[in-house]
């Protein structure tokens, strides 16, 4: 399909972006709060305004604090969205009034090239109109009185926004009418704990500064998603869906509202991934927290691997990777052998192996095997360990059947099946794994035993 048009919102902290951003994209993706500067990276979706579908950019507050400073790296994150999109919504608090930063805004987007559509929010109510009549002049044309949080005005910015953003009708599909693939793009989640590199990493895979990052621990607070193309060493061209996430502490340490806010955000971010990779600080070694993440993950059935982030500054490199190995297993049982590898966000070492074993792990997360292929190995599992018999009674087990993937799940049908002990479910989880191709993925088996017409 043809590349959405897109439409950036700017304006100082605290004056109601996110709020009209969640509005345009019908969904509450970006963190909402009453305190400013919660949006610190640019957070990117599909909006539709009656109609009128184009990309929305939601950005950072502005402000004016020196290009090295948290701040100063926020504001670098908003030009470059701006620079980059086909219009430009620069929001003020109608009830607030001009302040003098607005002004600073203002006079900085009439310096670019990019068109600036003015829109005074929060403009519900009489106490609002003085502020709209001091908008006119910043020098950017009329204002769109709006209320983000009530959808007054829509009407209005729609008016405002076609004449940017309006499709040509009689455009053809630049992609020939070819079927996506099935699979779609991979959709890869980076989860683990505060400042072990995450946003570093992502910008390194991308080849740009895209996220914020810096020395100060907990920078990222929204589940950014990026669409990307990835030219993989054999030549092809594989869409990705890259997921960037706030760093999930113990949940003892998190006690400011905002920080659960990001977590949670987090977690969903799991949920809607394929694969999970959980990074490790390299100068930190494996924790406690890690664990607690990863067992999280495969509860929530996704595909999940490990890597040891910062591998350029590791001390005894061999060491810490045998160590880590070994505690995942251990800490880990229930899948043990999951893929290990190691990067580093700062040279790029080891990226392109991690998204290809990342592809390759979704492959085989995806799998579905037939149901004769199944039962032939499922019969040499009980030849050669057949199940107990608890009280001398037998239990029988009759075949088994995959019942869905992505995470792959079967159905073991038999009689006295609940007296079955979890070791020999166990043992058939891990050979299923084992000498069906689902490597370390998550493998569900559910039970069943066929209903008796006397009881």
């Amino acid at each position: 399909m043809a590349q959405l048009p897109t439409v950036a919102i700017v304006g100082r902290p605290n004056v109601g972006k996110s709020t009209l951003f969640n509005r345009l994209v019908g969904k509450k993706l970006a963190l909402v709060d009453d305190r400013p500067g919660v949006t610190r990276d640019r957070r990117e979706g599909d909006a539709n305004l009656l109609g009128l579908e184009f990309r929305i950019i939601d950005t950072a507050g502005f402000e004016t604090d020196d290009p090295q400073t948290l701040p100063g790296r926020m504001r670098a994150q908003t030009q470059a969205a701006v620079r980059e999109a086909d219009v430009a919504l620069f929001m003020i608090d109608a009830r607030a009034g001009v302040t003098p930063l607005d002004e600073e805004v203002a006079l900085w987007l009439r310096g670019e090239d990019t068109p600036v559509i003015l829109v005074a929010n929060k403009a519900e109510g009489k106490a609002a109109e003085p502020g709209v009549y001091e908008s006119f002049g910043l020098g950017l044309g009329d204002p769109v009185p709006l209320s983000a949080e009530h959808g007054e005005g829509v009407v209005d910015l729609f008016d405002a926004l076609r004449p940017h953003v309006e499709r040509d009708e009689d455009a053809e599909d630049d992609t020939g009418g070819d079927d996506e693939e099935a699979s779609g793009p991979l959709k890869l989640a980076i989860v683990g704990r505060p400042n072990a590199g995450k946003s570093t990493l992502i910008n390194q895979i991308l080849g740009e500064q895209r996220m914020i990052t810096g020395p100060e621990a907990g920078i990222t607070r929204d589940s950014i998603a990026i669409d990307w193309d990835w030219h993989a060493p054999d030549g092809t061209v594989r869409p990705i869906r890259l997921i960037d996430t706030a760093g999930m502490r113990k949940r003892a340490k998190v006690q400011d509202k905002l920080e659960k806010l990001s977590v949670a955000d987090g977690l969903r971010a799991v949920d809607f991934a394929e694969v999970v990779v959980l990074l490790l600080d390299a100068t930190l070694g494996l924790e406690a927290q890690d664990l607690r993440i990863a067992d999280k993950v495969l509860q929530e059935g996704r595909a999940l691997i490990i890597a040891l982030s910062k591998w350029d500054v590791a001390a005894d490199p061999p060491a810490l990777f045998q160590g880590v190995r070994a505690a995942l297993d251990e800490g880990l049982a229930q899948v043990k052998g999951l893929p290990l590898l190691t990067v580093s966000g700062v040279t790029g070492r080891g990226v392109d192996q991690l998204l290809q074993v990342a592809h390759e792990t979704r492959e085989a997360w995806s799998q579905r095997v037939s149901t004769a292929k199944l039962n032939r190995w499922f019969e040499r599992a009980i030849e050669a360990n057949p199940p107990p018999a608890p009280g001398g009674k037998r239990i029988k087990l009759r075949y088994l059947t995959q019942a869905r993937t992505r995470p792959p799940s079967f159905v073991l049908f038999g009689t006295r099946v609940d007296q079955l002990p979890e070791s020999y479910r166990r043992y058939l989880v891990n050979g299923i794994r084992r000498d069906l191709g689902f490597g370390s993925v998550p493998v569900r088996l559910t039970l069943r035993a066929p209903k008796n017409p006397f009881d």
